[in-house]
Parts: structure tokens; C-alpha cells; sequence
């Protein structure tokens, strides 16, 4: 009972609420967050005070306006209920403290839509996400905008996404004569992550700094013997992910599925699904309280997409469904997606988004961290593509070609064994490979990194989607025969469009030929994907939507492209530190130590056997030199980065990370040959199998 009797007790959510407001504020809250209601700013006072009472009897002394800049992280600014009241003090959340607050804005990213001197910002009441206590304050979650009007934050724009999204959608199913009050997007991102104990952490300055290790030789067991995936869960991670899912329960997250992941100290958390902009809301709490809870069990959680060389990075799925407030799910093809004109619209209206906008579907997953893992065996490739399946795909491909359809039904499965259950068989497999692939009766999008927000991606399908949408009625509103209409306009998207579906493997040697003739865009680094947000095509579909003005748009590429420089730079500087500072100096003293070795022997007898001693010595020598030599390079590439965010950018991809990569190659090769008592860093041995 007691998780049924905890889940979500800190959160204000709609029990709460219907209990501790008034019947008529009540309704006037809930038609604002199921319809999109213009919120009565006459019920403020009366929630907020709620609020506060529900706070305080949870041991809250403080409030906070809990937002999301453009850094990618949160941010909170807390206040006290306390207020003056003569001589004394009372406890008070006013409405105005409720829907505004006034944090500066001038240390956040801006992406130069402000100057620095251009200091306010505001703070405004998101209704439709729950606020929440956390360690003695009350979290409102709110939009964060600037004195001038341009977002700030990742939530208004996901927030106007899902409107345009919901006013598209609606528009399409009148056409189909179908009526509903909102349409809204769903999502479930899957969490990976590593744990590791917290005492090699802190013995690693590349960990603390950049959250990824800069050196390493590979550890001698990785994941070779893929013995690791599902295996049973060690004490203390089950202890970690014990107290992980009561405390996400405790704030509403549906934590569902937990398991060990591929690598060795990798793990993964999926979540129910949820409305969007709660998804996100709670994905970026989410993240916070894994890394709390690991501290309280003596671990590190790292959430870096490429913590360790030689084995599997992280990343966080990204399932995105439709779905109306009648519970209708327009992704679910039913039982004979041939003969529904409206899912098949629908999916290609979805097909044609993803092909046209893909340049920006690449780009919301970009980050210097999630470069290591797009194509590299473990995630999909950074081509987008869309997987259908073998039903649809069949399915599409007759539409196509004007080939004939042979339905695929579901069959039962069996082992074979008298005893065993018969199970259903769905009608496709599944593929790892794809970056957007279709999974029964939503999309999943495979390519985000697993520190990302999960604002940036659904933003974008959201907002293509809508395009689509609204596309697709311009052209059929007024049909004289809409079924005919619907059928050819359907047929011209997939054939457009086809280029995008791939339904085979991903990793395949011939796909990126295969995609260079189809015209697809191969974005491997940051540095290019960030300048799809410049193209004017990409950059009018924001502004059509009223998701972004081009101002905003433009700002958020400079504040991508800012942050791989900075994030890469800082990753350069340690690596500059650590090479000098610990391994020179390290490799200098066994030198010593080993050449000490050889002179004894010498003194012994000068015929003693002294090859290995000096094959070492000489090879640990020369790859030392080589290091500082390295080091000298990279020190004076990074004090040469070029003029202009767009070419300091093509500098890092080009030139940095090159440098950083030969410097390196040449300290693990050291690791290996150096005494483990003088080998300054914790191996990739001792941090990958530190939690026994």
C-alpha cells in the first residue's frame, strides 16, 4: 500500500486540487488546462493560496519559479512565504508571486537576441504542469521570457508547438468529420545512464569537469561477451534503483522499467507516457534526482552520452504518439491500415515532415556529446531515415509502386512445447538502427543523448507535423470528392517522400552511399547540423507555426553552436592539464624507476638480459615526448580558433577534436606499459566494475 498511498504525494496535482479549491475556481483551472483556456487571473489568489497550504503542510518554507533556459538545464530562484504583517510574520503566496516573477536574464544564453545590459526577464505560470515540493520549497514550473518578448526557455516554445500542432490536428479530423477538444502529443523518453562508485569519480578530473572520461585504455572485459544487457542487478545498484523509483513516485513520474543496460555499469529507466509537456517537465526532474539518489548510495550517475571509449554511450528514446481527448490514437493503424484513408494521411503527412524538415530533426539531438554516438554501433546513424516495419512498409510500398497489397495479420507464437503459453506475434519486427521508426502505434525517435532536454526534438515534430497538417487540409478543404482527393494527395506524399523510409540496417556498410543517392543529409557533427536552424526553408516553418519568431530561431543555433565550442574548449583545457600535470610526470617517474632498474643490473652484471627493460623504457620515452609535442599543438590550435561562431565551430570539429584524439591515442597507449603504482587515473577496470 505504500506505494499507492505515496505516489505523487508531493505533487499539486488534480486530487489536491479538487479538494482544497473552491468547485467554480476548480473548473476554471481545469478548462484552462484541459482546453487551453485563457487562464482567469481572478482565481489567482485562491490557487496560489492552496498552493501554499499544500506546500506547507509538506515542510515547505520557500517557492520557486522553476524554469528551463536555453542552457539545457534548470534553474530556480527560491523565496520565502514569509511576509511582514506588523510586528510579526505570516506565510503567503499572492497570486501575482504565482503567475510572475522577475529572475535576470542577463547571465542565461540569449544567443544575441539581448545586450548584457538588457537585464530583465520574467518568470510566467505554466497551469497545465503540476507544481511540486522538493527539499522544503514549492516548485511552479513557468515559461521564462525577456522584457522584449522572445523565449528564453525551452517550455514556451514546446507550449506553442503543441497549439499548433493541436490547432493542424484539428483542422485534419474535421475533414474526416471527426470533432474533439484537444489533440495532444505523448512521449515516453527511456533514460539510460552509468553508475559508478564515487570514490574513483572523484579521483578523475576529466569525470568532474566534462563528465566523460579524456583518457583511458580500454578496459580489458568490456561488453564483449554481451553478458550484461538484462543480467541481475548487483545490491547496490538494486538498493539505488529501489530508492530512484520511490522517490520518482513521490513526484507523479511513472517510473516503470529498470534494468542493466548493454555496457558494464550501464543501466536504463522508462517512464509510462505522459502529455508532452509534462514529459519533459518530468524527464528534467527526473535527471536531477538520479544524480541525487546515487550520492545518498556512495555512486556517481553519469548522464554524458560517451562516458567511457570502447563501449556503449547513452542515449534516451524518444516515443512520440497523437492522440485526441475522445482516446483516439491517430499513429494506430488497427486492424486493416488499408482501408483507414485517415491514418494513412496522417502517416504520410508525418513521412513528408520528416523528409522535408529533416536537416532540423538532425539538429535538435546535436551536442558535442551526442557526435560520439550517432553511427557508432550503438545508436543510429546521424542520416534520418524512417522504418516502417513490414506491414506498413509493405503497405506504403504498393501505394508507391501501384503494386498489389497482401495484408500481414498477427499469428500466434509458440516454443513448440505442449506446457508453453501461445503468445501473439505483432506484425514487424523491430529495428535498432532506425533514427524514426515506427513501433506499433507511435514514432520513436532514436537519436537523442541521454543528458539532453527532450524540449528540442518534440518541438520540431510537433511543429513539421503541424506544417504537414495544415498543408495537407489547404489542399483537400473543398474537394468535391474527398475521398478521391485524400487517396491521390496521400499517394503524391509517399511518393514524394519515399526516400526517407528505410526499413533495413542502419549500420550497414552501403547505407550512407545508398542515402547520398537518395539525396538525404549526413550531419555528423554539430558544427553542420546547427546550420540547418539558418536555412530560410527551416526557419520559415517556425515562424508559419508561431512557434519561434527568426529571431528566436537564429539565437538557439548560436547557442548551440556557442556551447559545442565552449563544451569542447573545456573538454581541450583539462585534457591540456591532465597530459602535463598527471601523466608526463607519472610515465617520468616509472622512466625513472625503470632505468634505475637497468643501471643495477648493469652494476650486477653488464650481461644480464636488458631488452624488455629497454624496449619500454624507449617506447614510454619517445610516446612521452610525442604527448607534450601533442599537447603543444592542441594548446596553440585552441589559442587560433578563428573569428565568427560558425567558423570557430568548423575549427573544433575540424582541428580541435582531431588534436585532442592524437593526444589521446598516445596516453592510453602508455597505460598499458606504466606501472599500475604509478599510472596516475583510476583504469577503465577499476571505474567499470567499482560497484561490486
Amino acid at each position: 500500500m505504500y506505494l499507492i498511498e505515496n505516489f505523487g504525494s508531493n505533487v499539486f496535482n488534480d486530487s489536491v486540487m479538487k479538494n482544497a479549491l473552491p468547485k467554480e475556481v476548480y473548473a476554471s483551472l481545469r478548462r484552462t488546462i484541459d482546453r487551453g483556456a485563457p487562464f482567469d487571473p481572478a482565481i489567482a489568489s485562491t490557487v496560489a493560496n492552496a498552493m501554499k497550504d499544500f506546500a506547507v503542510s509538506k515542510g515547505a518554507t520557500h517557492f520557486t519559479h522553476w524554469f528551463q533556459p536555453l542552457t539545457g538545464l534548470t534553474a530556480e530562484k527560491h523565496d520565502s512565504f514569509l511576509t511582514p504583517s506588523g510586528d510579526r510574520a505570516i506565510l503567503q503566496l499572492s497570486g501575482r508571486d504565482l503567475i510572475v516573477g522577475e529572475p535576470d536574464a542577463s547571465s542565461f544564453p540569449s544567443g544575441g537576441t539581448r545586450a548584457t545590459s538588457a537585464a530583465r526577464g520574467y518568470t510566467a505560470w505554466d497551469p497545465t504542469s503540476p507544481a511540486f515540493v522538493k527539499e522544503g520549497t514549492l516548485y511552479i514550473p513557468t515559461v521564462f521570457v525577456s522584457y522584449t518578448g522572445e523565449t528564453l526557455d525551452k517550455k514556451a516554445p514546446l507550449l506553442k508547438s503543441m497549439t499548433a500542432l493541436d490547432t493542424q490536428a484539428k483542422r485534419l479530423l474535421r475533414l474526416f468529420g471527426i470533432e474533439c477538444g484537444k489533440v495532444s502529443t505523448t512521449v515516453g523518453p527511456e533514460q539510460e545512464y552509468f553508475l559508478i562508485d564515487e570514490k574513483v569519480y572523484n579521483a578523475r578530473e576529466d569525470l568532474i569537469l566534462t563528465g566523460r572520461t579524456l583518457f583511458g585504455a580500454r578496459a580489458t572485459r568490456g561488453q564483449e561477451l554481451e553478458d550484461y544487457y538484462f543480467s541481475s542487478l548487483k545490491t547496490r545498484i538494486a538498493a539505488y534503483m529501489h530508492d530512484l523509483d520511490e522517490t520518482l513516485w513521490s513526484y507523479g513520474v511513472f517510473a516503470k522499467t529498470k534494468h542493466n543496460e548493454v555496457a558494464p555499469a550501464q543501466h536504463e529507466l522508462a517512464p509510462i507516457f505522459t502529455t508532452t509537456n509534462i514529459a519533459v517537465d518530468q524527464n528534467q526532474l527526473t535527471m536531477e534526482i538520479m544524480k541525487k539518489v546515487a550520492k545518498k548510495h556512495g555512486l556517481v550517475c553519469l548522464l554524458h552520452e560517451k562516458p567511457f571509449e570502447g563501449i556503449n554511450g547513452s542515449g534516451k528514446h524518444n516515443n512520440w504518439s497523437l492522440s485526441t481527448d475522445t482516446g483516439l490514437n491517430l499513429l494506430d493503424p488497427g486492424e486493416d491500415p488499408e482501408r483507414d484513408p485517415r491514418f494513412l494521411l496522417i502517416l504520410s503527412c508525418v513521412i513528408a515532415a520528416v523528409d522535408t524538415y529533416q536537416g532540423i530533426l538532425r539538429a535538435s539531438v546535436a551536442s558535442a556529446g551526442n557526435d560520439h554516438r550517432l553511427g557508432a554501433d550503438e545508436a543510429p546513424p546521424a542520416i534520418v531515415s524512417v522504418y516502417l516495419g513490414d506491414q506498413l512498409g509493405a503497405l506504403v510500398e504498393s501505394i508507391v509502386k501501384g503494386g498489389a497489397y497482401v495484408p500481414k495479420k498477427p499469428v500466434p507464437g509458440s516454443i513448440g512445447v505442449p506446457s508453453s503459453p501461445i503468445f501473439p506475434i505483432d506484425t514487424t519486427d523491430r529495428n535498432r538502427t532506425s533514427p524514426f521508426a515506427f513501433t506499433g502505434n507511435k514514432f520513436e525517435l532514436r537519436m537523442l543523448g541521454s543528458s539532453a532536454s527532450v524540449a528540442d526534438p518534440n518541438i520540431v515534430l510537433n511543429t513539421i507535423v503541424a506544417q504537414a497538417f495544415s498543408e495537407a487540409v489547404d489542399a483537400l478543404a473543398g474537394a468535391k470528392d474527398f475521398g478521391l482527393a485524400c487517396r491521390e494527395y496521400t499517394e503524391k506524399l509517399l511518393k514524394e517522400h519515399s526516400r526517407i523510409i528505410f526499413n533495413f540496417n542502419g549500420y550497414g556498410p552501403d547505407w550512407e552511399k545508398e542515402a547520398a543517392r537518395r539525396g538525404l543529409l549526413n550531419l555528423k557533427t554539430t558544427a553542420e547540423a546547427a546550420l540547418e536552424f539558418f536555412k530560410r526553408e527551416n526557419i520559415a516553418v517556425f515562424v508559419r507555426q508561431g512557434v519561434y519568431s527568426e529571431k528566436e530561431v537564429v539565437a538557439r543555433a548560436n547557442i548551440m553552436l556557442e556551447n559545442y565550442i565552449k563544451t569542447v574548449s573545456i573538454e581541450a583545457r583539462t585534457m591540456l592539464k591532465m597530459a602535463r600535470r598527471q601523466i608526463f610526470p607519472a610515465v617520468n617517474g616509472y622512466l625513472e624507476e625503470l632505468l634505475e632498474v637497468i643501471e643495477r643490473k648493469r652494476a650486477v652484471n653488464e650481461n644480464l638480459p636488458l631488452d624488455a627493460d629497454m624496449v619500454v623504457a624507449e617506447k614510454l620515452s619517445a610516446q612521452n615526448e610525442a604527448l607534450m609535442r601533442a599537447a603543444e599543438k592542441l594548446e596553440g590550435d585552441l589559442l587560433s580558433l578563428p573569428e565568427g561562431t560558425k567558423n570557430a565551430a568548423r575549427a573544433v570539429s575540424d582541428v580541435i577534436i582531431a588534436d585532442m584524439a592524437t593526444l589521446r591515442v598516445l596516453a592510453d597507449a602508455m597505460e598499458p606499459l606504466c606501472s599500475s603504482a604509478h599510472w596516475p587515473l583510476p583504469t577503465y577496470n577499476e571505474i567499470l566494475y567499482s560497484v561490486r
